[in-house]
């Protein structure tokens, strides 16, 4: 692989070395998912009330907003002889996001878990975003949505173990209670299982993948010194920023209602399902704990399903070109349509249909828009381009995180925290039809 260069027609990749270039996406989404599925439980437990719970959010989308594009923009300046160009970014967020995993749970106080979130969602960013460049460093543009959709496949499974973690260990004989104001501790070892699933996976695709090299070193390295700097690297971020392509523009208005609406469903299904599923809505008593494991463990189906529809297209991917905008479309209505059926729902069990249409959401969610973006943007700033379209990830949960979610949910449809599903299910769908606007060919086939 010595001769082949970022810039050079690349090889077609097997599934198995396109499997062990994202396999370390497994530990991500576990912190991902102990993330999305357990901190408004450990808010709660620690005497938030429902309505201050998106605000002690907002940590991680502001994290998100500064430090995907900084990474973006460093990833695509560097390069080791050990480690190449993503990697050594790998290695030094799947070390903070260990240990940060490993304290959350310990959180004494809100304000210690707030800051315990910032630093997580900090260092899972610095691991994340080159994983998205990396596919399409790796990757002939024949195979981007291949590679992006066994990069979900892996994700699915990722969300899947780690939502049902809590309860797993619960049925091991581990705590599920704990005294008020003390987080549990079948959330504790789950958190802690999280660490040593995320900095071990993160290991295997750094000793199994190797990266291709810029095409000439010296220029590569000249080049970037003469532009080196804190000034400059700000002033060339703006720059890209102003430059970005049309597609990516219109890409974000549908980054915008998805991402809201699954901001929405991890600052509010715990609080939501507990109450109106399985009428537990005291934070301190058994109950509650018992109805937020099985929510956990519901929340784990839209990690399955978004495997096994992940699987689906990987099998069609591999051998047919789609069309990412319909698929995309008819993935996010379906999602949208899981999340209002939950306000229908009377018995518990009905909760794995309506995840398993979410799923279907977020498995299209992790794949398309980053196959239709990387058609369509220079393969020399791929970094900062994946770090810059965060940004439509980021902000719509910081909108949600400041007042959106709040004022939006009681003001359209009532004051019954339910309702948050409900919001997050019409999101879905203005996000599903929004793809409509995009036209770019080069996007769409793929």
């Amino acid at each position: 692989m010595s001769n082949i260069s970022l810039n050079s027609e690349k090889p077609k990749l097997s599934f198995w070395q396109i499997w062990n270039m994202s396999f370390g996406f497994l530990g991500i989404q576990f912190g991902f998912a102990l993330q999305g599925g357990f901190m408004s439980r450990i808010f709660q437990t620690l005497g938030a009330s429902k309505d201050e719970i998106p605000i002690l959010w907002i940590a991680a989308p502001l994290t998100g907003l500064i430090v995907q594009p900084i990474i973006g923009y460093l990833s695509d300046r560097t390069w080791s002889s050990r480690l190449g160009r993503r990697r050594p970014y790998f290695l030094i967020g799947a070390i903070l996001s260990s240990i940060a995993l490993i304290f959350m749970p310990y959180s004494s106080t809100l304000w210690m878990a707030a800051g315990f979130l910032w630093i997580l969602d900090a260092s899972i960013n610095i691991s994340m975003e080159p994983f998205r460049a990396l596919v399409a460093d790796k990757l002939p543009e024949s195979q981007r949505s291949y590679g992006f959709v066994v990069q979900t496949l892996i994700i699915g499974v990722g969300t899947w173990i780690a939502s049902n973690l809590p309860k797993i260990v619960t049925s091991l004989g581990v705590a599920n209670e704990a005294v008020p104001g003390v987080v549990p501790d079948s959330v504790k070892v789950a958190f802690f299982i999280g660490s040593i699933v995320f900095i071990s996976t993160i290991l295997y695709t750094i000793f199994t993948t190797k990266e291709y090299p810029p095409e000439n070193i010296e220029a590569f390295k000249k080049a970037n010194k003469e532009t080196d700097g804190l000034l400059n690297g700000i002033k060339e971020i703006g720059k890209n920023l102003a430059d970005m392509p049309v597609v990516m523009r219109k890409l974000g208005v549908i980054q915008f209602f998805s991402w809201f609406a699954f901001f929405t469903m991890w600052s509010f299904a715990t609080p939501a399902l507990t109450e109106h599923i399985f009428n537990a809505p005291n934070p301190n008593s058994a109950e509650y704990n018992i109805a937020a494991n099985e929510v956990g463990s519901y929340m784990g189906t839209y990690g399955l399903a978004s495997m096994v529809y992940a699987l689906l297209l990987v099998f069609i991917t591999s051998k047919y070109s789609i069309n990412r905008k319909y698929l995309h479309m008819l993935s996010l209505i379906i999602g949208g349509l899981g999340f209002i059926s939950m306000l229908m729902i009377k018995e518990p069990w009905m909760l794995h249909l309506s995840f398993t249409a979410i799923g279907i959401a977020w498995a299209s969610i992790l794949s398309m828009p980053y196959a239709m973006l990387s058609s369509a943007i220079d393969a020399k700033k791929m970094g900062v381009y994946m770090g810059l379209f965060n940004m439509f990830i980021v902000i719509p949960q910081i909108v949600a995180a400041i007042g959106g979610i709040n004022l939006t949910y009681k003001f359209l449809f009532g004051e019954s925290t339910i309702n948050t599903m409900l919001l997050a299910g019409c999101s879905l769908i203005l996000a599903g039809l929004s793809n409509l606007i995009i036209i770019n060919k080069k996007a769409i086939a793929g």
